[in-house]
């Protein structure tokens, strides 16, 4: 998969491994990635699916807290979440919102097999332990999307690793070092200009 990286990024993960302030950024990432995914939907289908993809992506915080944890790179912790998401699209047919071909699901799970099998975490059960105690809401599936072989946002040819388009364009193998003046206020949901 091909990510962008930027100070946000690493702002980001600052922000959500601090009590309070983790609230705060993991509410605004929810809200922006529920946008851009709801953005990629078929506009008839978009509504419907909001309330899903608020759930998944909030449960995709844990995951991603949790990769940090595990000792992966800020890159790698956002793929992972990046990867569950998309096996969730899959599963409800959602093509059109995949970042990655179906066709590279199984070698993208591999790259982070230790990890999804420390979480339960399969193709088929995307959020594994971290689905929240009441489920995520449901929505309805589109299955009949799984037969085209057009998927205008995926991406293939990246699953051997973690690919990074760097603020300058250049596309790094692995990530970017973490820049040592990261301010907290610059992660989404953070400072008031996000308000």
């Amino acid at each position: 998969m091909k990510l962008k990286q930027s100070v946000r990024h690493f702002a980001a993960k600052q922000a959500l491994t601090m009590p309070v302030v983790g609230d705060l950024a993991a509410g605004k990432l929810v809200d922006l990635h529920t946008s851009v995914f709801t953005g990629k939907a078929d506009p008839d289908r978009a509504d419907e699916r909001e309330d899903h993809l608020d759930g998944f992506f909030d449960a995709s915080m844990d995951s991603y807290v949790a990769a940090l944890e595990a000792g992966y790179t800020e890159a790698a912790a956002r793929e992972i979440t990046h990867v569950q998401a998309n096996f969730d699209f899959y599963n409800h047919g959602w093509t059109e919102m995949m970042e990655i071909p179906p066709t590279e699901l199984d070698t993208h799970y591999e790259r982070y097999q230790d990890f999804f099998e420390t979480f339960e975490v399969t193709i088929d059960d995307p959020l594994g332990t971290f689905t929240p105690a009441g489920g995520i809401p449901e929505a309805p599936s589109t299955p009949e999307r799984l037969d085209d072989t057009a998927h205008r946002y995926a991406k293939g040819g990246f699953a051997d690793d973690v690919y990074v388009e760097g603020p300058d364009g250049e596309l790094l193998v692995g990530g970017t070092d973490e820049p040592d003046d990261v301010a907290v206020t610059d992660a989404p949901g953070v400072s008031d200009d996000d308000v």
